[in-house]
């Protein structure tokens, strides 16, 4: 794929992304949800990005192979440790970038 053409996939991606999340702020913005649907909202963003996550690890980088280097493992293995100790997304996400970058620096 040419960078010209990544740019533009970047670009309708985000196009999308903003117009459906502003949508769903301008229709359902004066509405009170229940506590089980605002509960379950609050996982979306940790659910998508683990998803991301284990696609890319086992993917290698976004292809087929089913190739797992035994850095990634650390990393996530120290993500997730992070993850249940912290409870907090930020903190999980820099554990893990952190440890995946000085990991492969070894």
């Amino acid at each position: 794929m040419s960078n010209g053409a990544a740019a533009l996939v970047l670009a309708v991606g985000a196009l999308g992304t903003y117009l459906f999340r502003s949508s769903v702020i301008l229709l359902f913005g004066d509405r009170i949800f229940p506590p089980t649907i605002e509960r379950a909202l609050g996982n979306v963003g940790p659910a998508v990005l683990a998803a991301l996550t284990v696609n890319l690890a086992v993917s290698g980088g976004g292809g087929s192979s089913l190739e797992i280097i035994g850095a990634e493992i650390a990393a996530l293995a120290i993500a997730c440790g992070v993850a249940v100790w912290r409870k907090n997304l930020l903190w999980t996400l820099a554990a893990g970038m952190a440890a995946l970058l000085i990991l492969s620096a070894l």
